[in-house]
């Protein structure tokens, strides 16, 4: 009867070991990869290696290694696990693996460099377990997410669901852009405020649901209105923009922004009934006024205080809005770049429509010779009114 020994033996024979000195000096040109438990893993490893519990390997290893012909070393505590888990890769298709011989006890023993796990806390790894479960996630996209920055414009009735799930994704770092105060009107459909909050700013009042709903996440206020002149410093250094904002100056002035930053924008809108979604990557798909060249008259373009909007609609767009977001961040599925989605709440149908990029676009045309940031408040709305606020739908 073959025992497990005889497996581990038999695993030896057939793949590549490293000694822990060869390691140490390939480390930063091959992928190391943990497979012991994550109670191990806390208790020190390796400096930069990943853990990949040697029960999820073959599940998960793809997400992390997509190139099959990447150079691999795999370690467990004393070399055994590691020798079974190099044989399974190689059958799988890896072709450069290697065991490292002894293993964690090996290499503490010899007094290399070693630190505490990097990644998740066990707190996190129990919070945010259903997202490590999903392979293309794992414990390595949860990671990146709470890495991650992303700019919510508007803490409306888009920002609220859009925001509330990128804080319980655990999505490290949100900012949230708005000047408006919560009023008794909002309440029908922003869902980050509450009657205790009239009054109070709704980046205050933000900051209070997201942080109390997961301390994980670093909530930054901008409490004042996007404009040419802040629009540039307050977008700068997030991954993404989600852009939950209610009027044309606002979504005009985004996408121009983005252009000079390169930061994609994840696109919202509602009215009425309807609502749309699309992502705006810049110089590698449309962007927002290759879509729509002008504003249009304002007499055409009603609000939601003038048109009215269903209450329940913007959070089924704003939770599109998210779900893109953390698309992006994790790179994963086919993201709305390209294409635009509508949705239809009365007759509960969603269509979308292929958009092409506009090689005469006077903002995207020419990627060297971004588009001049300036303020669009004259052109988009009517006299009087040009002190609307940054975004609240």
């Amino acid at each position: 009867m073959t025992g497990y020994r005889d497996l581990v033996e038999a695993a030896r024979a057939r793949i590549d070991e490293i000694d822990p000195a060869d390691l140490e000096t390939a480390l930063g040109s091959v992928t190391v990869i943990d497979v012991r438990e994550a109670d191990e893993y806390d208790q020190g490893a390796v400096p930069g290696a990943r853990l990949v519990p040697r029960g999820l390997l073959e599940r998960d290893v793809a997400g992390l290694v997509p190139d099959r012909s990447t150079a691999i070393v795999v370690y467990c505590a004393s070399g055994s696990r590691s020798v079974l888990a190099a044989a399974s890769l190689q059958e799988m298709g890896y072709g450069n693996v290697a065991s490292l011989v002894g293993g964690f006890e090996r290499w503490k023993s010899e007094g290399r460099a070693w630190k505490t796990g990097e990644g998740l806390t066990s707190d996190q790894r129990n919070r945010y377990s259903r997202h490590v479960l999903l392979p293309e996630v794992g414990e390595a996209g949860q990671t990146k997410l709470l890495e991650s920055r992303v700019l919510m414009i508007g803490a409306g009735g888009l920002g609220s669901p859009a925001a509330i799930y990128l804080a319980a994704a655990g999505v490290g770092t949100i900012g949230v852009v708005d000047d408006d105060v919560v009023d008794s009107t909002n309440l029908q459909r922003q869902i980050l405020h509450n009657l205790d909050r009239i009054g109070m700013h709704k980046t205050d009042s933000a900051r209070e649901t997201l942080t109390a709903l997961n301390p994980d996440v670093k909530v930054v206020t901008h409490t004042e209105r996007l404009s040419a002149e802040n629009a540039i410093e307050v977008m700068s250094g997030y991954d993404v923009v989600v852009d939950g904002g209610d009027n044309f100056p606002t979504r005009y002035l985004v996408n121009d922004a983005s252009l000079h930053l390169r930061v994609p924008v994840v696109h919202g809108a509602i009215f009425r009934f309807e609502g749309q979604a699309s992502v705006f990557h810049p110089y590698e798909g449309p962007c927002y006024r290759c879509l729509f060249p002008e504003p249009p008259p304002p007499e055409l373009a009603p609000s939601c205080a003038e048109a009215g909007v269903f209450g329940v609609l913007p959070g089924v767009i704003g939770s599109i809005e998210a779900v893109e977001a953390i698309k992006i961040l994790l790179g994963i599925g086919e993201t709305l770049v390209g294409r635009l989605m509508i949705y239809d709440a009365l007759d509960q149908e969603f269509n979308t429509f292929k958009i092409d990029r506009d090689p005469e676009c006077a903002a995207c045309g020419d990627p060297e010779r971004p588009p001049r940031i300036v303020q669009y408040d004259d052109l988009c709305l009517p006299s009087g009114n040009v002190e609307r606020s940054t975004a609240s739908a």
